[in-house]
């Protein structure tokens, strides 16, 4: 396992991940670090792409009808430019290369379901090189959270 931060480091993210906002005096006093130190780490963090911070909200509250995955399948030697068009494309908000049945898994957030047809059918549908999309729709969260920790602290 490699990774590009020590264990005072991993501390933090762990305090970050349960709590975003909490002030530098406190990641201090919880790891044994002087509040210059615990900013800069922090900075450090950030800076290398380690860490974001972010407020994450419940799409339905926001407005947003419906959620969900749609996986792709393409033809591989058209790769960058798919790529290049999806992340164009401001309702997607994931994407990742997979293994498996599916070459592409993205998630997605619209507000109607007007707004998912263009999606699906105009805009993913269109992209030359996508052979097939499947759509699911997320009906519920069960289980959705950021505190999974690192490497160096995980059970």
């Amino acid at each position: 396992m490699k990774v590009d931060f020590d264990k005072i480091d991993s501390k933090i993210i762990c305090l970050l991940q349960e709590d975003g906002r909490m002030p530098y005096r406190e990641i201090a006093k919880a790891v044994g670090i002087s509040e210059t130190n615990a900013r800069t780490r922090v900075g450090r963090l950030l800076k290398k792409g380690i860490i974001k911070i972010v407020a994450v909200s419940d799409p339905a509250k926001l407005g947003y009808e419906f959620d969900g995955n749609i996986k792709l399948k393409i033809e591989n030697r058209k790769l960058d430019k798919i790529l290049k068009e999806l992340k164009a494309i401001n309702e997607i908000t994931f994407i990742a290369l997979m293994t498996g049945s599916a070459d592409i898994d993205i998630d997605f957030i619209v507000r109607s379901k007007e707004e998912l047809d263009e999606l699906i059918f105009k805009k993913i549908s269109n992209i030359d090189g996508v052979i097939q999309t499947e759509a699911s729709l997320i009906i519920r969260y069960e289980k959705d959270i950021y505190t999974w920790k690192t490497a160096l602290e995980r059970d």
